[in-house]
């Protein structure tokens, strides 16, 4: 019998649950509402092992994004329980724990701190994560004057520098130049080389099945199917 690793994700019985607000259009019935409930989720259940690579597949609005703001603790689940093991680093929001008006500089600070960071490890690492940005001789700009690429290379920056068990990608990044870009692919390649556990959204479905063994797929809100990349792909193009 296979000997099982320890796990870095847990998921039993996760659901998600939003209410949607209809307002009536004219102001005599402007006070009264009709709220309709949206299951994002219903009943997720399954476990990624340390080391892991799963890639995570479906159509839009199949509840790929919710699902992976619910491993990185962004939002909790109505029911259900969520278990992870180890530093997680997410690609989904990268401007998260960022502030306007604290400069970049701070900004990378705290937002290694957010990401369980060392104050010694940022400082360690503040040049690299400055370099790989590109945004040097903004730095010490405050925030709020940087461009939504900027932002967004800077928060890619010091998530892929934290150095974290689990890394969370959404569609890698598309913000900043081509330059840019190669050198964000690059480093996720790095990643995926490393014994890191890497849950991997995408629509590139050449990609999940060559970087991913395992593959879920989502579909309204439900798993479809979970297992091999190259079976679960092959169900899901027919």
């Amino acid at each position: 019998m296979k000997k099982r690793t320890s796990l870095a994700i847990n998921l039993k019985d996760v659901s998600k649950k939003y209410l949607l607000h209809h307002y009536k259009p004219t102001l005599a019935e402007s006070l009264f509402t009709r709220r309709e409930e949206f299951w994002a989720l219903r009943d997720i259940s399954f476990e990624v092992e340390k080391g892991e690579k799963l890639g995570i597949i479906g159509p839009n609005g199949a509840g790929k994004s919710t699902l992976l703001k619910i491993i990185c603790g962004i939002t909790a689940p109505t029911s259900g329980q969520v278990a992870t093991e180890g530093k997680i680093a997410s690609l989904i929001e990268l401007e998260a724990g960022f502030h306007p008006d604290l400069t970049g500089q701070e900004n990378v600070s705290v937002n290694g701190l957010l990401l369980g960071m060392s104050r010694q490890e940022i400082k360690k690492k503040f040049k690299q994560i400055v370099s790989f940005s590109g945004i040097n001789k903004f730095i010490d700009s405050p925030l709020h004057t940087y461009s939504s690429g900027m932002k967004a290379r800077l928060g890619f920056s010091v998530a892929v520098h934290s150095d974290p068990d689990i890394l969370i990608i959404d569609e890698v990044i598309t913000a900043g130049d081509e330059q840019f870009r190669k050198k964000a692919y690059k480093k996720m390649e790095e990643f995926f080389q490393e014994k890191k556990t890497i849950i991997f959204v995408s629509h590139d479905l050449r990609t999940i099945e060559k970087l991913c063994p395992q593959t879920l797929w989502l579909e309204k809100g439900k798993i479809k199917a979970l297992g091999p990349s190259r079976d679960v792909i092959k169900s899901y193009r027919q």
